[in-house]
């Protein structure tokens, strides 16, 4: 009798943990739509009435459209109704709502004041968390132009606006992991699915389409967007009559990584709950595994401007600190650090090479002029010969250190490629199969093992310890290496 008393109490455990994993994994989220107008004031009223009532629905998230704080029908007004992100008016008081009803907002794109280009603004999404707090901006990459003389047709979003410059990496939330994008951004695969090679669970597509391409397009593109990529696709929308000159489609949708329809608004302003069930996503993917299918030998997928930081509040910046603080003995500068003597292992009169403060992969060093050089364009030739031959040379140490017969070799030359030390360097890390899901993830790795900002603290430190006997290490089997070659 206890023996099946015992069973019968692991299986109901197993239930129970069962039904808990199902429904920590589903996460209510509303889509809504809305009628913009020239009016701030009036917009914010209908956001605000949105927000309460979808709270009281137990929603976790709840997206909105693109120009959800205004619509205008001149240039003029676009531009100087804008405000900025942080200390605008209209945005700090979605932060108030977030606190207010404890929900996460998408909020975009909005009208952002273009502090470079006082004639222009930028399309800007953005997401609050329920602590009122920007978690992140993405601002939109493609910009609707369309000119069709013939037809009188003549709708180009660059007259006012400027484009962004970065894809965003997929937001932690409490529904998903979200992937950012806006409006006219669906028709671009390539986004969509550089967000889900990254990771996104969700996409997100804010928008104001018209009515005559929302006819034809809409639900489609969408669909699309959801299979390919098999992610959820939340696409919020403005309906309706804005002014004489403008009309959109509405249609809000909720799409799941199949294609179904979760949620969809139709031609009313409001909003509809859906329940996005992260389990079903995981299986879809298992069942149908397209990422693993993929023909990387054939083509790929590079995102070649990628931003992990949120860029709307001043980063927070750590002092320079040395690579390692040592007690006494030389030292060589890189950059606005010193780095020991000590934490050297390799020199050329022209280049050294030197263990690193954090690693990406398991022995990951770094190469570099000895005169503080920031770009590779400012080299002299005769530096530039050392330096990609010292690269060889280390390279083909790691290799053999680390028994492997691969290495990520990578320059992040210049701040937009992610250069944080103003000084030429050349990443080496060894790689194995399987070392990361998708190779590529290691560069999304790269952008962010040495930032100090709070949605990627800075890897710990490794000690002064480790990093002289690593370096001691690598003198020994550099010298093996020398004498056998």
């Amino acid at each position: 009798m206890r023996h099946y008393l015992g069973l019968l109490k692991q299986t109901e455990s197993k239930i129970v943990r069962y039904f808990s994993d199902k429904m920590a994994s589903k996460h209510r989220i509303a889509v809504c739509q809305m009628t913009s107008v020239a009016d701030k004031a009036f917009n914010l009223e209908t956001v605000s009435q949105i927000i309460s009532n979808a709270a009281k629905e137990n929603v976790k998230m709840i997206f909105f459209p693109e120009a959800c704080d205004y619509i205008c029908d001149n240039k003029k007004d676009v531009v100087k109704f804008a405000e900025p992100i942080i200390g605008g008016s209209t945005v700090n008081s979605y932060r108030e709502l977030a606190v207010k009803h404890n929900v996460w907002l998408s909020m975009g794109g909005l009208h952002e004041k273009n502090e470079e280009d006082p004639s222009k603004i930028f399309n800007t999404h953005i997401i609050i968390n329920d602590k009122g707090d920007i978690v992140q901006q993405y601002r939109k990459l493609h910009l609707f132009d369309v000119e069709i003389p013939a037809r009188g047709v003549r709708l180009k979003e660059s007259d006012s606006a400027s484009a962004g410059k970065h894809i965003v990496a997929p937001v932690e939330t409490p529904v998903g992991k979200i992937g950012m994008a806006i409006c006219y951004d669906m028709r671009f695969p390539e986004l969509s699915t550089a967000l889900a090679v990254l990771r996104a669970q969700i996409l997100t597509f804010p928008s104001a389409f018209t009515h005559a391409t929302g006819e034809a397009h809409w639900h489609t593109l969408l669909r699309a967007r959801a299979i390919e990529n098999q992610c959820f696709v939340i696409a919020a929308a403005q309906v309706g009559q804005h002014n004489a000159k403008r009309r959109s489609f509405g249609s809000a949708l909720c799409v799941d990584p199949w294609g179904v329809v979760l949620a969809d608004c139709g031609d009313e302003a409001g909003y509809k709950v859906a329940e996005l069930d992260l389990a079903r996503l995981e299986q879809v993917r298992e069942n149908m595994p397209v990422f693993q299918h993929r023909r990387k030998d054939v083509y790929s997928l590079y995102t070649l401007s990628l931003r992990t930081s949120s860029e709307l509040e001043k980063p927070q910046t750590a002092p320079p600190e040395p690579i390692a603080a040592p007690t006494v003995g030389p030292t060589h500068r890189f950059g606005h650090v010193q780095v020991p003597d000590t934490c050297v292992f390799y020199k050329t009169e022209l280049t050294y090479a030197f263990v690193n403060l954090r690693c990406v992969t398991p022995g990951h060093v770094l190469v570099a002029p000895r005169r503080c050089a920031p770009r590779n364009e400012e080299l002299t030739d005769e530096e530039a010969v050392d330096f990609f031959a010292a690269v060889r040379t280390v390279q083909r140490l790691m290799e053999k250190v680390h028994d492997t017969r691969s290495c990520t070799v990578t320059i992040q030359d210049g701040q937009d490629a992610g250069q944080t030390v103003k000084h030429l360097h050349c990443h080496i890390m060894p790689r194995k199969k399987g070392d990361f899901i998708q190779n590529d993830l290691i560069y999304l790795e790269l952008a962010k093992h040495d930032q100090f900002n709070s949605s990627h603290p800075a890897k710990p430190p490794r000690t002064l310890q480790e990093m002289e006997a690593e370096a001691e290490t690598l003198r020994k089997e550099l010298h093996k290496m020398m004498e056998s070659s």
